[in-house]
């Protein structure tokens, strides 16, 4: 499985629920931002909760685990 099976999966909970807002950084165009959140390997997924990370995760997560995450 690829990072963009990651994305999939993102974009597919984000249109099934209105808990999370889904969006998706480049890290090799946003190398900054990438450094500020400590992302070292991709994928990885944060969780944001009123604009601080709670939770991170770094490799391809299923479905399931993604909106274990979001609960």
């Amino acid at each position: 499985p690829s990072k963009r099976v990651v994305a999939v999966k993102a974009n597919e909970i984000a249109k099934e629920t209105d808990k999370v807002k889904v969006g998706k950084v480049n890290v090799d165009e946003e190398s900054d931002l990438a450094t500020q959140f400590a992302v070292m390997s991709i994928p990885t997924l944060i969780l944001f909760e009123n604009g601080k990370p709670i939770k991170q995760v770094v490799g391809v997560q299923s479905k399931t685990a993604i909106l274990n995450m979001i609960e």
